[in-house]
């Protein structure tokens, strides 16, 4: 079910003094519940020694939130420069920061491994040969090609920019042992908002049979599989949870069988960030304008640029109007934002009650690829980022954009190039 009832219950009685401390809109974010994810994680893979989830910093680039989930020991996958300088402004270092990109220029190996470095996960072999120094562990990409899919955003693997092909990948780590790299991991990424937990369970048992035979090809022992994330949310209502607990039993067992055939076993790594950060956010709106002509329209004061996912992939989040949860009638209506796009709609031919001008909306589950994927097209500023604590206090994370940050760019030293 879209938002947990706790979450939900725990910021209703806040919400109207929130929303005129602060004004609208916001993203806000419940620390109880995203604490209470991160144990679940933990806990579920406690038989697993050395497991570590590295939370995918784009869900979710946010220090204050960052530094509750360093706490519960989690390291951070990032996919640039920015985001690895996050990591290390909340005190991450080295191992505790895995760098994942794809088509990364040499001036990103620089700053990936400057200062104590980080885990260097490369997604090509030709990039073997453009790091700027050898670092002492490398990990590889895999894209396994065809396998069975259905994942709608991550698409087909053999139709994917990212990672290396089967055949490439003994290849990578013989190159990478000529160098002297003596510690290695390996990594795939192959879905995302899957709630099929079985899928991820498949996908480390392929991981440990190709690590089992590199093992048997050039001797290495891994030092870890790392299964990517992908673990998925029910933004429906009526959609069952990922079932956690099926997916760490069916890997436990996997890695104890490994580690009896083999005598030594890798540690395991993943990355999920929707799962940890998603359904503990929300997207708080006041309804400004109503419109009815081929269709009745909802206006809200925040727009697409607050939240693409609705825009971009169709993706359906819930909503539900402050104080009006259970009224009727209901009538279809489309809420919409005020940029110059037509698929600038939070929901389209939705069931609602009746709203007037002033009226709170709550879009449920945008704790990941939320504010995070916000956009300034037509000019609208990103807004201000919110975090509910756990003992009812709430905090500002993020100001809002002004139009100072807007044209600060157009502020700059005159530069010119010229012909006499």
């Amino acid at each position: 079910m879209p938002m947990s009832s706790h979450f939900k219950n725990r910021l209703a009685p806040l919400l109207h003094e929130i929303v005129h401390t602060f004004g609208t809109p916001f993203h806000i974010y419940d620390e109880t519940g995203i604490n209470q994810t991160c144990d679940e994680l933990n806990l579920a893979f406690e038989k697993i020694k050395g497991f570590k989830e590295y939370f995918a910093v784009k869900a979710l680039p946010n220090p204050s939130i960052m530094a509750l989930l360093k706490k519960k020991g989690f390291g951070f996958d990032c996919s640039s420069i920015p985001e690895i300088t996050l990591s290390r402004n909340i005190g991450s270092r080295g191992e505790e920061i895995m760098f994942t990109s794809n088509n990364t220029s040499r001036e990103q190996f620089l700053g990936a491994l400057d200062q104590e470095g980080c885990i260097i996960n490369l997604d090509d072999i030709s990039l073997i040969s453009k790091l700027p120094k050898i670092p002492k562990l490398i990990c590889f990409r895999y894209n396994p090609g065809a396998r069975r899919t259905g994942n709608k955003i991550i698409g087909n693997p053999m139709e994917s920019k990212y990672g290396l092909t089967h055949d490439q990948i003994l290849d990578a780590y013989k190159k990478s042992m000529d160098l002297g790299i003596k510690h290695f991991g390996i990594h795939t990424m192959l879905a995302s908002n899957e709630l099929d937990y079985t899928y991820m369970v498949e996908t480390t048992d392929m991981l440990l049979s190709i690590i089992q035979k590199i093992h048997e090809t050039l001797g290495i022992q891994f030092d870890f599989i790392n299964i990517g994330g992908g673990l998925g949310i029910p933004y429906t209502p009526n959609t069952p949870k990922f079932d956690l607990s099926a997916m760490a039993v069916g890997i436990t067992r996997s890695f104890e069988a490994f580690q009896q055939k083999n005598g030594w076993v890798p540690k395991l790594y993943m990355e999920s960030g929707r799962y940890i950060t998603g359904p503990h956010g929300a997207l708080v709106t006041s309804v400004i304008n109503h419109k009815e002509i081929y269709r009745n329209y909802v206006g809200v004061d925040a727009s697409m640029s607050a939240l693409m996912r609705p825009g971009m992939y169709e993706a359906y989040h819930h909503i539900h109007i402050h104080g009006k949860e259970d009224a009727t009638p209901q009538k279809k209506v489309d809420v919409v934002g005020a940029l110059c796009e037509n698929n600038d709609k939070f929901a389209i031919q939705r069931d609602l009650p009746a709203t007037s001008e002033g009226d709170i909306l709550v879009i449920h589950d945008t704790g990941a690829h939320g504010h995070s994927m916000g956009f300034n097209y037509n000019g609208h500023l990103r807004p201000k980022e919110l975090l509910l604590g756990k003992e009812g206090n709430v905090e500002l994370i993020r100001r809002a954009e002004t139009m100072d940050d807007y044209f600060s760019t157009l502020k700059f030293e005159p530069k010119s190039m010229g012909h006499a």
